[in-house]
């Protein structure tokens, strides 16, 4: 089972210069919570903006054209076949984390989407992917909590292929 998770703004925005464009501790606790234990694949320039170093507590492919890349503590794949054909051996949710061109890459093969929507606007230079949104089921939509450190509203979708 193939899964995306990202954040993005009213305007579609997931990124501004190789991160996020805001601040939310809501929103990195949901994805702590949905990929703990699980394999994250990340293209090699988001993880490259993470610092080049795996999250603890999760399995993490990076995936890459460049048949030299390595890098400590992950795997590295070179193909979404590779991916499809590992995630296949997962009971969990294999979840792709972005950035968006590993997002694109991976729209025909998505079985679940979380999404996280950020109640503004912001100035950015990435964006998710666009989604035949019709092609899927809202299942859940929670409203995140506003408070001092969390001062955008927010919502967590999950989605479901029909």
């Amino acid at each position: 089972m193939l899964a995306a998770l990202w954040a993005e703004d009213l305007q579609g925005i997931i990124g501004k210069d190789q991160t996020l464009p805001w601040h939310l501790p809501n929103d990195l606790k949901y994805f702590k919570e949905m990929t703990i234990g699980k394999t994250i694949v990340m293209g090699r320039t988001t993880f490259e903006g993470m610092g080049s170093r795996p999250l603890p507590n999760r399995q993490t492919i990076v995936l890459t054209r460049n048949p030299d890349y390595q890098a400590e503590g992950v795997t590295v794949m070179h193909s979404v076949d590779d991916v499809l054909a590992y995630a296949k051996t997962k009971e969990e949710p294999t979840m792709i984390i972005g950035g968006a061109v590993v997002f694109q890459d991976f729209l025909p093969y998505y079985d679940l989407l979380y999404r996280t929507v950020i109640e503004e606007k912001f100035s950015g230079d990435t964006y998710f992917p666009s989604l035949e949104w019709q092609d899927w089921e809202l299942v859940s939509s929670i409203p995140g909590v506003t408070d001092e450190q969390n001062v955008y509203s927010h919502r967590f979708e999950t989605y479901r292929r029909k």
